[in-house]
């Protein structure tokens, strides 16, 4: 699965475990929400890099205290018209204060990426390369804004103040 991140088109280099799967020593993995909270113990204690998949139905609140584990949150989009999945970006960096890699993954649109990216979110997984190149082009798109969200952009109220 190609990766679309920091403006870069690339390989992604985690690996995606299922629950039976066996952890690899010191290689970044991804595991399920359920096998975290089964396996909270033995990861924690884990050597190398960690990643959660979070479904879009599950409160992110509820990582709080787990939150700096992780390396990498993968947020699942199964479908364009499911939202929750921003709300959980807006959580995860606003008030949990998580900032390590945000990724979109699913059913997501090239329409979506500005606000995926405003939300939080700094990585995309892409099924090809054409399409990468595109979603690229399109994150560029516009350069003001005028809410402040949880992208580090200064808002256009925020550049005028500081303008003077």
């Amino acid at each position: 699965m190609l990766l679309l991140k920091d403006g870069r088109i690339g390989e992604d280099p985690w690996r995606h475990l299922d629950d039976a799967e066996p952890l690899p020593d010191g290689a970044p993995a991804t595991v399920s929400l359920k096998r975290w909270s089964a396996e909270r113990g033995a990861l924690m204690r884990r050597k190398g890099r960690l990643g959660l998949r979070l479904p879009n139905d599950a409160a992110p609140l509820a990582l709080a205290e787990d939150i700096a584990r992780f390396d990498l949150i993968a947020l699942s989009f199964p479908r364009f018209t499911d939202g929750r999945a921003y709300s959980q970006a807006r959580l995860l960096r606003g008030r949990l204060g998580f900032r390590g890699e945000l990724r979109a993954t699913g059913n997501v649109l090239r329409d979506q990426l500005m606000f995926m990216r405003r939300c939080g979110i700094d990585a995309f997984e892409v099924g090809d390369r054409a399409l990468a190149e595109n979603w690229l082009a399109a994150l560029g798109e516009f350069g003001a804004f005028y809410q402040p969200a949880e992208d580090g952009q200064p808002w256009i109220a925020r550049r005028r103040a500081l303008a003077g």
